[in-house]
């Protein structure tokens, strides 16, 4: 059946031919049709560009915003070891060295400054990952040691070695951690 198909249309198409060669109407509406389907192709050629124009121009716009969203990551990771030297030296200070007022006025000041540099953080979108207490979330916390204890359960965030940020929703620094498994 598909063989009679296309013997049938060679067939139409040579007698076509034919006529066509001592018929100048037939020529032209031949010519008429391949005009329409190459203006057919390059309409769909041209489409086809202006949507992947399109597309660049909107991955382009994301990429740009983004861009900005996460420009000061690097800035705000290296503050981040300023905070921690910060506050491991309001940690170090003893009960003794706070009573001294001239030590207890130089204090005032090192804590003032940690809240004003917590201030720049919150204000620029760098928040403090909560750590003990919470499930360890891999994509927040990396485990440093494991803690036997029956208290929690396992798995459970301990201890807290060094804390973690977020950049918006970006993970800026994973927060440095112990977590809870069963005693031997």
């Amino acid at each position: 059946m598909m063989q009679d198909d296309e013997e049938l249309h060679e067939e139409a198409e040579s007698i076509r031919r034919e006529t066509a060669d001592h018929a100048p109407e037939v020529a032209e509406h031949d010519r008429l049709t391949e005009l329409e389907k190459a203006l057919e192709e390059a309409n769909s050629k041209a489409l086809y560009a202006a949507a992947e124009v399109h597309n660049v121009r909107r991955r382009l716009e994301a990429e740009k915003s983004q861009a900005a969203s996460y420009a000061s990551a690097t800035f705000a990771r290296d503050m981040l070891a300023i905070k921690d030297h910060l506050d491991r030296a309001l940690a170090a200070v003893s009960e003794e060295l706070r009573g001294d007022k001239v030590a207890s006025n130089f204090l005032a000041g090192i804590e003032s400054t940690a809240r004003e540099l917590d201030a720049v953080f919150q204000r620029n979108g760098v928040t403090r990952i909560e750590a003990v207490g919470q499930p360890l979330d891999p994509h927040k916390h990396q485990a440093m040691i494991e803690i036997p204890t029956n208290d929690v359960e396992p798995g459970t965030v301990v201890e807290e070695m060094q804390a973690g940020y977020m950049l918006k929703d970006r993970l800026l620094r994973p927060a440095l951690v112990g977590v809870a498994k069963k005693p031997d």
